[in-house]
C-alpha cells in the first residue's frame, strides 16, 4: 500500500526555535538591518560589500544552529508516509534533522550563483567576497531569493500540493507572498493543519485545523491528527 503524501510549507518559525531570528523580528529590521538594504536586488547594487558581508554572517548562524524537535519530528513522519517540505527558510536545517525531500522556495544559504546566471549554483561554506567570480567571470551572489525577484520553485511547490494527502503549514505568519498563497492552492477537500504560536487571520478554508503551539510542540499535536 503506498504510502498517503503529506506536504509541509515550513517558515522562520520553526528555524526560531533553534535561535536563528525571522526577517519579521525587530519591526522589519533583520539583525539591525534594514531588509530593504540587504534583501533586494537594489540593495545589493548600491553596496554589495553591505549585503555579501550580511549574508556571510548569516553562513556562520545557520552553521552554528542545531535541528530542533519539530525538524527532528517532521524527519520521522517519513516513516510512516510520504513527506515532502516546501520551504520559506534559507537554512539547512530540515536536512540536517534527517528529511529527504526538501523544496527551498527562497534559495539556500550554502549555495551561491553569479549574478549574471541562476542557474548554474556552486556550494559555499565559507564567505562570498567582492572580486569572488563565477566561471562565466561575473561577481559572486548569494543563492537567495531576494524581495523583488521571481520566486522558480512557485510552480513546483504548487504541482506537488496537488497531488497531497495532507497540508501542513507550520511556522509561517503567512503574510510572505507568493509563498503563502499555496494555502489558496490547496484543494478544498484537502485536510489542513496550520501550527503556529499566533493564531494566523485566515479565513473561507475548509478541513482546516489550527494548532495554536510553537512549532516543536505543535509537531508532537500533529501526530496525534495524522497517526490516530
Amino acid at each position: 500500500m503506498d504510502k498517503k503524501h503529506v506536504v509541509i510549507l515550513s517558515g522562520a518559525g520553526i528555524s526560531a526555535e533553534s535561535g536563528l531570528k525571522t526577517f519579521r523580528d525587530s519591526d522589519g529590521l533583520w539583525n539591525g538591518y534594514d531588509v530593504y538594504e540587504v534583501a533586494t536586488p537594489s540593495g545589493f547594487k548600491k553596496n554589495p560589500k553591505l549585503v555579501l558581508d550580511f549574508y556571510n554572517e548569516r553562513r556562520k548562524d545557520v552553521a552554528a544552529a542545531k535541528p530542533n524537535a519539530a525538524h527532528i519530528g517532521l524527519a520521522a513522519l517519513e516513516k510512516d508516509f510520504a513527506v515532502t517540505i516546501i520551504t520559506q527558510n534559507i537554512d539547512d536545517l530540515h536536512e540536517r534533522a534527517g528529511s529527504t525531500k526538501v523544496v527551498h522556495l527562497h534559495g539556500e544559504i550554502f549555495k551561491m550563483r553569479s549574478v549574471a546566471d541562476a542557474d548554474t549554483i556552486y556550494e559555499i561554506r565559507g564567505e562570498i567576497k567582492i572580486g569572488d567570480m563565477a566561471s562565466d567571470g561575473n561577481q559572486l551572489r548569494p543563492h537567495i531569493v531576494w524581495f523583488e525577484e521571481e520566486v522558480p520553485m512557485m510552480e513546483k511547490a504548487v504541482k506537488i500540493l496537488q497531488d497531497a494527502d495532507y497540508f501542513v503549514v507550520i511556522g509561517t505568519s503567512l503574510q510572505v507572498y507568493p509563498a503563502a498563497s499555496l494555502v489558496q492552492y490547496a484543494p478544498p477537500f484537502l485536510p489542513k493543519f496550520i501550527i503556529d504560536k499566533k493564531k494566523p487571520a485566515v479565513n473561507n478554508y475548509t478541513n482546516l485545523t489550527i494548532i495554536v503551539m510553537p512549532a516543536t510542540e505543535g509537531v508532537k499535536e500533529l501526530d496525534k491528527y495524522l497517526k490516530p
